[in-house]
């Protein structure tokens, strides 16, 4: 039987589900979180990491080879800020654009069109840069925010579509220009999850851990996604209060980056909030699910169409404005 909490976060999380059906029958591309298909078969990889990271490919991020309208826009609409519908399915009205860099951060990939956010998210990330600043030269590696007006991408992600989440890459780069050259797209950096087993990797370090703490202690923020690895290894090593590991969830992929979602903002009424995360740290039976031959087994599902969700309303006159 499947764990309940991830049955309530499915299709919400960083790379979001999302099933090709009529959209995605002509695509033959499968973008894993991070890990090249060839690398899959490597005999160096270990059984656990093959079935965690082909568990990520086929659950997780599906090629979205005809989003839509969505990834054509180049521009915000006008108006206020407003986060519409759900991260799943939904829009974002008056987005604001993140600066290329600021104290403690550099945004990549920009190609993408990317890095659009309700106001709310740009003042969470600016706020971790700034923690980060404070202890170090180096800087975070902010990767994808939303589309100009948000909604369905063209790839990587079922989420994102309502200006409030970001991906947060754990490895810290020593300059802006050294991570827009050495991180471009097809080329992730290194995974925090060990080859030789569920363990975290050399990379893993403190301040890895200082940007998730940080991050779980902001009250804007409602849930963080990481590799359940890495959950692991933060539930075994917190001293004193354990609160802050109530925010950190563990899903599918994500070890090389972590996936913040904030709280909807004031200001925008039509915004879908996710179910509250349950109760407690998550280092007990929850975690324990996710290192069971059920969730490290692909499950196998009908093939065929699957419906769409209807998009809210709102988002209509988003994608239609000037």
């Amino acid at each position: 039987m499947a764990n309940a909490g991830t049955s309530a976060e499915a299709g919400q999380a960083g790379t979001g589900r999302r099933r090709s059906g009529r959209r995605g029958d002509r695509c033959d591309a499968l973008v894993t979180s991070g890990l090249p298909a060839d690398k899959l078969r490597r005999p160096g990889a270990t059984r656990v990491r093959r079935l965690f990271s082909l568990a990520a490919g086929l659950a997780l991020v599906l090629p979205l080879c005809q989003a839509g309208p969505w990834s054509r826009v180049r521009f915000p609409s006008p108006g206020p800020s407003d986060a519409i519908g759900s991260a799943a399915n939904g829009c974002l009205g008056g987005a604001v654009p993140l600066p290329p860099q600021g104290p403690g951060y550099v945004s990549i990939r920009r190609e993408r069109n990317r890095y659009y956010g309700h106001p709310e998210l740009l003042a969470f990330v600016r706020h971790l840069g700034a923690v980060l600043a404070r202890h170090t030269r180096e800087l975070m590696m902010v990767g994808d925010l939303s589309q100009p007006r948000g909604g369905l991408m063209s790839s990587s992600h079922r989420s994102h579509q309502n200006g409030l989440d970001v991906d947060i890459w754990f490895s810290l780069a020593p300059s802006a220009r050294t991570a827009i050259r050495d991180d471009p797209e097809g080329r992730d950096p290194p995974s925090m999850v060990s080859r030789g087993g569920p363990h975290l990797s050399p990379a893993w370090g403190a301040d890895q851990r200082l940007l998730l703490k940080t991050a779980a202690e902001d009250p804007r923020v409602d849930r963080i996604f990481v590799n359940p690895v890495i959950k692991k290894a933060l539930c075994e090593s917190a001293t004193g209060s354990h609160s802050w590991l109530h925010k950190i969830r563990p899903w599918w992929g994500h070890e090389a980056h972590f996936h913040v979602r904030i709280h909807c903002p004031k200001g925008s009424p039509d915004c879908d909030a996710q179910a509250p995360v349950p109760p407690g740290d998550g280092c007990g039976r929850d975690l324990a699910w996710w290192f069971t031959p059920e969730a490290r087994t692909p499950s196998k599902r009908k093939a065929g169409p699957h419906p769409e969700p209807i998009m809210p309303a709102a988002c209509r006159a988003i994608l239609a404005g000037s």
